[in-house]
C-alpha cells in the first residue's frame, strides 16, 4: 500500500487531467455515496464514502475547523481549515490501495468541481471573476475558473478582513494574475461575469438585485444547513444547478430557499450528472444568470483519488 503525500499530488496533478477524469465519470452510473458527521461546526469531524462498482472503493475522513483561518498564523505555515487523509481500494479485490493526503485532495476536487460547473454553465467569454472570501481554499478556485475560462484577466478579491484580501491578491499577482482588492462587495459583483464564493457565512452575502445579465455565481462555502452565501433573490433569478442532488438539497443555499418557498425544489434543474448526459441543457442565452452550488460529496474525492493514482502510473 501506498502512501501519497501532498507534494506528489500536486506534482501529478493538473487541471486538465483532473477536469477530464470527473467528466468521464459523470457520463458513467452514479457512484454510491454516503457521509457521517460528527461535532458542531467549530469542530466537525467527517467521514465521506463512495464506491464506484467494479473500479474503486474509498473513504475520506476529515476534519473541519474553521477557528484555524483566525486563530493561527497566517500565510504559508497556517494550518487550513479542512483537513484529512484518503483511504483507497480497488473495487475489484478489496485491496487498500494506497492513504493519500485529503487536504490536498479536497482543494483540488473542490476547486475542479467549480471548474467543471463553469465549463457547463458560465458564459463563454467572461472576463472579470469576483471572489468571495479569501481563505485556504480561494486561490484554487481562482485557478480553476481561470482554466474553465482563459478569457478571464481581471480578479477582484472581497473579504470581511481587508488585510486577508490583500494578502490574496497579492500572491495572486505573484502567479501572474492580475488581482487586485475590492473594498465594496455590491459594486464588484455589479462588474462581475464569474462570481466565486468561498465563505462561511450564515447570512447572505450576495444580493441577487445586484446580479447583472449573463453572470455565473458557484457557491462553495457554504457545507451545513445553517451557511448561506446567497439570498432568495439571486436563487430565484437564477437558472440552479448542483453538483449533486443527493448532496446539495441539505445544504443552505438550497434547502433555505426552498423552504422559505422563493424556488421549488424542481427549480433545481439538474446536477452535473444531468448536465454531462444532456438531460437538462445548462444556459439558454447570454442573459441567463446561472447558479452553480458546489456542496462536496464522497464521489468527487474518489473521482480525485483515482486521477491521482492514474498520473501516478504515468509517471
Amino acid at each position: 500500500m501506498r502512501f501519497v503525500s501532498g507534494d506528489e499530488i500536486h506534482r501529478v496533478l493538473t487541471f486538465p487531467a483532473l477536469v477530464a477524469a470527473m467528466e468521464a465519470s459523470h457520463r458513467r452510473p452514479r457512484i454510491a455515496i454516503r457521509d457521517l458527521a460528527m461535532g458542531e461546526e467549530r469542530a466537525h469531524y467527517f467521514v465521506r464514502s463512495a464506491v464506484d462498482p467494479g473500479r474503486a472503493l474509498g473513504s475520506k475522513l476529515f476534519t473541519s475547523v474553521p477557528d484555524n483561518l483566525v486563530a493561527g498564523p497566517r500565510g504559508a505555515d497556517a494550518l487550513p481549515a479542512v483537513q484529512g487523509v484518503y483511504v483507497l481500494f480497488d473495487g475489484a479485490n478489496g485491496r487498500p490501495v494506497a492513504v493519500l493526503d485529503g487536504t490536498a485532495i479536497t482543494w483540488w476536487k473542490t476547486a475542479a468541481d467549480s471548474a467543471l460547473g463553469a465549463r457547463l454553465l458560465a458564459p463563454a467569454d467572461p472576463h472579470t471573476l469576483v471572489v468571495v472570501g479569501a481563505g485556504t481554499m480561494a486561490p484554487w478556485l481562482v485557478r480553476a475558473h481561470r482554466y474553465a475560462r482563459p478569457s478571464i484577466r481581471r480578479v477582484l478579491v472581497w473579504n470581511r478582513t481587508p488585510a486577508r484580501a490583500a494578502d490574496l491578491a497579492a500572491r495572486l499577482r505573484g502567479e501572474g494574475i492580475a488581482a487586485e482588492v475590492a473594498t465594496d462587495l455590491e459594486a464588484a459583483v455589479r462588474q462581475a461575469h464569474v462570481i466565486t464564493s468561498v465563505t462561511r457565512a450564515h447570512a447572505p452575502l450576495i444580493q441577487g438585485s445586484w446580479l447583472q445579465p449573463g453572470v455565473h455565481l458557484d457557491l462553495v462555502g457554504g457545507y451545513t444547513a445553517e451557511t448561506r452565501e446567497a439570498d432568495d433573490a439571486a436563487v430565484r433569478r437564477s437558472r440552479v444547478f448542483v453538483d449533486r442532488l443527493e448532496s446539495a438539497l441539505d445544504v443552505g443555499d438550497i434547502q433555505q430557499p426552498i423552504a422559505t418557498g422563493a424556488i421549488r425544489k424542481e427549480d433545481v434543474l439538474g446536477d452535473l450528472y444531468d448536465l454531462m448526459g444532456g438531460v437538462v441543457p445548462g444556459r439558454l442565452g447570454g442573459g441567463d444568470i446561472t447558479l452553480f452550488k458546489n456542496a462536496g460529496g464522497g464521489h468527487l474525492d474518489l473521482m480525485t483519488a483515482q486521477a491521482i493514482m492514474s498520473q501516478l502510473e504515468a509517471v
